[in-house]
């Protein structure tokens, strides 16, 4: 028996009544949604008017027909009597020192049928350029071989190709095909089962090549 005074005790909580509802817990908050990704770029030429843009258009002015990007690829269309001029100033002002590659492309229902291309890189700048020119049926193209020595051959491939002209070119053949040929494989109206039946007999002995 203890003379102190009486420990206290906690106080006990009142028994939750028999059969009552367990009080719901709070909602949790929502998941933020996630954020949504970026759009894609567009796909297709936009119009383009940076520095590169001004300085031929300060050089050549109407020369210059379009200018677009398109997938990062910078393209010019020039006039096709303007073509070397425009590829001179391409070398020697805005530093492009090797064409990567010279080809054309067929429209054969446009008034003028061919775009003829030229892919260029800039060392010094490390940036590629594109330079397009139209070109009629027949009508001749300046030949670039003496600004990008590359051009030589590849001129010589477009020739045997699609039958584009070269004027200029110091030794423009047939790079592909023998001489006698006739027609040009890359032009969309070419039969891809045509063959120069003259050239196989005379020259393989057979009536036909396929």
């Amino acid at each position: 028996m203890t003379n102190g005074p009486e420990e206290k005790q906690p106080p006990v909580p009142p028994k939750a009544a028999e059969g009552a509802a367990t009080p719901a817990a709070p909602p949790k908050p929502a998941a933020a949604a996630p954020p949504k990704p970026p759009a894609p770029p567009k796909e297709g030429p936009v119009p383009l008017d940076n520095e590169l843009v001004k300085r031929y258009r300060a050089r050549f002015g109407e020369v210059l027909r379009e200018a677009w990007t398109d997938r990062k690829q910078t393209i010019l269309v020039v006039s096709l009597e303007h073509l070397l001029e425009a590829a001179q100033f391409t070398r020697d002002d805005e530093q492009f020192d090797l064409l990567t590659d010279l080809t054309a492309v067929d429209w054969p229902k446009r008034e003028k049928r061919f775009d003829l291309v030229l892919n260029l890189y800039s060392f010094p700048k490390q940036e590629r350029l594109r330079i397009k020119a139209q070109v009629g049926e027949g009508e001749p193209a300046a030949s670039v071989a003496g600004i990008w020595p590359t051009a030589n051959w590849l001129e010589r491939e477009v020739y045997d190709m699609f039958g584009i002209v070269f004027a200029g070119h110091p030794n423009l053949k047939r790079l592909l095909l023998p001489e006698e040929w006739e027609g040009f494989p890359l032009r969309k109206d070419y039969d891809i089962l045509q063959q120069d039946d003259a050239w196989v007999r005379e020259n393989l002995g057979i009536e036909s090549g396929q």
